[in-house]
């Protein structure tokens, strides 16, 4: 027994590291999916842990802004907002008393409305927030000198956000066409003289862009002409007179 003893080991002893907690940080969530145009209550945000390392410089914390439901609470979403997803201040805006579609335009960003029709605006599919193409078809003296008139089209503005049909700026009870009579649209200065001018020359319609155009690499940023938004000169015919219309990028 006493040499059996001797020959036997130390039973082994676990040691258990302590694990450590992964810090988290409070950060301000939408609590529900918020559409573009909607108006932000207090209930649509509420506050959620998360990792503090993956906290981002634009999310709102309770640290730094406590009171931030109280804050924010009416302001109009001016971009869709997922549930879940951390709010940024970048897509909220405070009307503060003034008209709805000036609060949600970009700073430098002009609204202009023109008629559309089903046959003219891709047959309804065209929502709020979809990028268009738009497309100037009119009637001009034949250059042979025939005293005959043809018809030409061509895209006047690209890649342009449509930011209402008619007064409706959401889908309205799940509905996926909306036909209306008027479109209107985000353009720059420039663009909406270009618009008026090609407005008063001929017809407008509308081309509905692929979605994918809007994200970075898409045509938006190639580098292509249609990225900057506007065909580069119209010609206009006035009594077998052609004159340029230059328009800027």
């Amino acid at each position: 027994m006493l040499v059996n003893g001797m020959g036997a080991k130390d039973p082994q002893q676990v040691v258990m590291e302590p694990v450590e907690q992964e810090r988290t940080v409070d950060v301000l969530v939408a609590s529900n999916g918020i559409s573009l145009g909607n108006v932000v209550a207090e209930g649509d945000m509420s506050w959620r842990a998360w990792p503090e390392d993956a906290v981002q410089p634009q999310y709102i914390t309770r640290d730094a802004q406590p009171k931030a439901i109280e804050k924010l609470g009416g302001s109009t979403a001016r971009a869709e907002i997922y549930r879940g997803e951390p709010i940024n201040e970048n897509k909220l805006v405070k009307a503060d008393g003034g008209g709805f579609m000036s609060a949600i335009l970009p700073s430098g960003m002009r609204a202009v409305s023109t008629v559309i029709s089903a046959e003219t605006g891709a047959g309804g599919f065209i929502l709020p927030n979809d990028r268009v193409d738009v497309i100037l078809t009119r009637r001009v003296a034949d250059p042979r000198g025939t005293g005959k008139e043809q018809h030409t089209s061509e895209t006047v503005l690209s890649n342009i956000r449509v930011l209402a049909i008619d007064q409706t700026v959401k889908e309205e009870e799940g509905k996926k066409v909306v036909v209306g009579r008027t479109a209107t649209l985000e353009v720059r200065p420039r663009q909406a003289e270009l618009l008026a001018l090609a407005a008063s020359m001929g017809n407008l319609s509308l081309a509905l862009r692929s979605l994918q155009d809007a994200l970075p690499g898409g045509l938006e940023d190639s580098g292509d002409k249609l990225s900057e938004g506007v065909s580069s000169k119209i010609t206009v015919l006035r009594f077998g007179v052609a004159s340029n219309v230059t328009s800027a990028r």
